[in-house]
């Protein structure tokens, strides 16, 4: 199939939220791959720039900040863990801590543990449909850092007063500790870690975590759309979970 070919179907799909577009980065090397990923998560909101080699891709990232990166197994000058090796380890590359995701059409083949291993938050597998790609936009959703940590007015709106607040806030900072410690074990149960979610966005709403709740939410939807055997992405929520609790800490801490 020639690219010039290839035309997007319609599809329906839900309006993509009303969210700062994210920048996505897709490397692929088939036409028809690359024409499809990049109308695809078009579709869904995102900024798309599209190139058909490994070190093009190189030289964007290192270039631009990306919110995700989709980079193909195989491609000329460079695969995706070659990209991804060399951006992690260049501390001038824009996108050197950007999210990413490994695309392949040979899941026969695949090393997914290496992938895993290497920092990609999940491998998509080709031919794929929106529902996948909407899954992968949810790994750079909760990285890009647009919401603030800690929403002082959203909070007080909530709460009423800052008495209540501080007391919400310092619970919220206790159940955070705990989750920190018991995140890997509890995301190896997704129907009680689905739950935890539930209760964790509640209370990131009256405490005005905003950042958090938000990454909260991608990763609840993850979880509903996301195959059973696909590891969940922690790093990014991670990230934002502590980056919540060092905002909670008491002054002078």
């Amino acid at each position: 199939m020639n690219e010039k070919d290839f035309v997007m179907p319609h599809v329906a799909a839900s309006p993509a939220p009303a969210m700062p577009a994210l920048r996505v980065l897709v490397a692929d090397d088939d036409p028809a791959s690359r024409r499809f990923l990049g109308d695809g998560l078009r579709h869904l909101g995102a900024e798309v720039e599209t190139c058909d080699d490994g070190l093009a891709a190189l030289e964007l990232a290192r270039r631009r900040r990306y919110d995700l990166l989709l980079l193909d197994c195989r491609m000329p000058g460079a695969g995706a863990l070659q990209v991804l090796g060399t951006l992690r380890g260049d501390r001038q590359a824009a996108s050197r801590t950007s999210p990413a995701v490994a695309s392949s059409a040979e899941s026969g083949t695949l090393d997914r543990h290496r992938l895993l291993e290497a920092g990609f938050g999940e491998i998509l597998l080709k031919p794929c449909d929106l529902k996948a790609l909407r899954r992968v936009l949810a790994l750079g959703r909760c990285d890009e850092g647009q919401a603030p940590l800690l929403d002082d007015a959203a909070a007080l709106a909530s709460t009423g007063d800052a008495r209540t607040m501080q007391a919400l806030r310092g619970l919220l900072r206790d159940e955070l500790t705990s989750l920190d410690r018991e995140l890997e074990p509890l995301a190896a149960d997704r129907t009680a870690f689905a739950e935890r979610l539930h209760r964790l966005r509640s209370s990131c709403g009256f405490c005005g975590a905003t950042a958090l709740g938000e990454c909260t939410i991608t990763l609840q939807q993850w979880l509903r759309e996301a195959p059973a055997d696909t590891p969940v992405p922690l790093e990014p929520f991670r990230e934002k979970l502590q980056a919540t609790l060092h905002a909670l800490a008491p002054a002078g801490s």
